[in-house]
């Protein structure tokens, strides 16, 4: 169920704000395994891979200053 007086269709329509959803969701995905101090782990050229985590790049973004509203 989605919040009240959220306009997901418009939501949907700004870019940068998917674009920042994507952002926020991968600095997740590569935080996690970086603190943990375990591979990344991928599908890559059709088969299961481990990765450092440290040699995948974060978005420049600080999360606490990506806006998702």
């Amino acid at each position: 169920m989605s919040e009240p007086g959220r306009d997901i269709a418009a939501i949907l329509r700004d870019g940068a704000a998917i674009d920042r959803a994507f952002d926020l969701a991968r600095l997740d995905v590569v935080r996690r395994p970086r603190q943990l101090g375990v591979p990344l782990v991928v599908w890559q050229d059709g088969r299961v891979t481990e990765l450092s985590p440290w040699s995948v790049p974060l978005p420049e973004d600080d999360p606490a200053t990506i806006d998702l509203s």
